[in-house]
C-alpha cells in the first residue's frame, strides 16, 4: 500500500501527535526527515512539541531517505531500517538513537 507522504506530514501525523500530546512530548526529541522527491519535515516530540512543519529547523537527528525506500519503511519497519541504513539508502546524522524512536513516532494514529 503506498502513503501519501504529503498527506501523511500535513495531515495524519500532526492530528495523531496532538491527540497524544503527552505521550508524544514523552519522547524528548526533535527530528529533521528529509524525504529525496517529496519533501522536509521538522518532527517536534520535545517538551515544546508536539508538531509537524514542512521545512528544515535545527534538530537532535536528521533521516534522510529516497521517497521510494520511505514507502518500505512505512510498510515494514522493523524488518526495513536495519538493511537500508547498512546499504546507506537510509542516512542517519546526529543522534542514532533518535531515529529508532520514528517507529513510535509513526505508531501514533
Amino acid at each position: 500500500m503506498t502513503v501519501d507522504v504529503k498527506k501523511m506530514f500535513n495531515e495524519e501525523l500532526p492530528a495523531a501527535l496532538a491527540k497524544n500530546s503527552e505521550e508524544a512530548k514523552s519522547l524528548g526529541a526533535k527530528v529533521q526527515l528529509n524525504i529525496t522527491g517529496e519533501g522536509e519535515w521538522f518532527i517536534d516530540v520535545s517538551s515544546t512539541g508536539p508538531s509537524v512543519k514542512a521545512g528544515s529547523e535545527p534538530a537532535d537527528c536528521t533521516v534522510t531517505v529516497a521517497a521510494e525506500d520511505f514507502q518500505k519503511l512505512i510498510e515494514n519497519p522493523a524488518a526495513n531500517s536495519m538493511p537500508l541504513f547498512f546499504a546507506g539508502k537510509l542516512k542517519v546524522a546526529g543522534n542514532p538513537m533518535i531515529a529508532q524512536k520514528l517507529t513510535k513516532i509513526f505508531a501514533f494514529k
